[in-house]
């Protein structure tokens, strides 16, 4: 395959006329601007304009002679160049646009995720940014994806507690193992996430179907409360049962099983598939 090297020196903020004269100069140099005119095609009338650019950023060097003579900076020389001004750039862009990162977001906004791998990424972006305390519902294989992250969220003093369904092996974090894990993944057939970070911003939605789970992420308030307060109340249940559960379970059955019953929408085994339209 040919290697279009014009190309390739234009993605590096090359002009068309910039990127042939300096291959000029990697064939043959030291040469006058006269002299890359003729063998690069750049006009006569462009060729200094061309040439000063080059200059000015330190690609091709000049000598005081008269007439003056060019020559280009090392090819190695040069892609250090680029991915030093490119690094610069990006610390700088990133120091100025930090100021608009909540702006931007708009508080009044609820954004749509479609597909496990974004929402799992947005739920990652979330908890880098977490400062006080994450709450967390999610399924044990689902867990692993954003180990790395909480981990590190936990080394920086954030709080983390999780409603796990399935045993997790967190021990950076407060781990709550939901009593009814089995029975609930069978109920719904599908498995969910539910992240509140800082009660600022929450991540929810279904995780199990793939290229179609679907997810909202939003900081709105009307919605980050009581979402955040649903993780709560699992909370407050944990506890209750953990101190009283002979007491619970001769009221509601095993597991709080006729509760569940008494206020399940739809027959057991309505899968989320179904709930979200996907499927008949």
């Amino acid at each position: 395959m040919k290697v279009d090297i014009i190309k390739i020196l234009q993605d590096l903020n090359f002009t068309e006329y910039e990127a042939k004269a300096y291959i000029t100069l990697l064939e043959k140099s030291p040469l006058s601007g006269y002299a890359i005119s003729l063998n690069s095609g750049v006009p006569r009338s462009k060729i200094y304009e061309v040439l000063g650019g080059l200059v000015d950023r330190g690609e091709v060097m000049i000598s005081h002679e008269n007439p003056a003579l060019y020559t280009p900076l090392p090819p190695h020389e040069l892609i250090n160049l680029k991915k030093r001004r490119a690094e610069t750039s990006f610390e700088v862009a990133e120091e100025a646009l930090e100021h608009y990162s909540y702006v931007s977001l708009n508080r009044e906004n609820i954004w749509n995720i479609t597909g496990h791998e974004a929402i799992i990424n947005r739920a990652k972006e979330a908890i880098k940014e977490a400062k006080g305390r994450i709450l967390l519902e999610i399924w044990m294989e689902d867990a692993e994806e954003i180990r790395k992250e909480l981990e590190e969220a936990a080394g920086r003093g954030v709080q983390i507690l999780i409603v796990s369904y399935g045993t997790l092996g967190f021990d950076f974090a407060e781990v709550y193992e939901h009593d009814a894990s089995d029975e609930i993944t069978e109920e719904y057939g599908g498995r969910w996430i539910v992240l509140s970070v800082d009660d600022q911003e929450v991540v929810a939605g279904i995780l199990s179907l793939g290229d179609d789970s679907r997810a909202a992420w939003t900081m709105h308030p009307g919605l980050v409360m009581p979402i955040t307060e649903v993780i709560v109340h699992d909370l407050y249940i944990y506890e209750m049962m953990k101190e009283h559960r002979d007491t619970l379970e001769k009221s509601f059955g095993p597991n709080l099983i006729e509760l569940r019953n008494r206020f399940k929408f739809g027959s057991s085994g309505y899968s989320v598939a179904a709930r979200l339209g996907l499927i008949e």
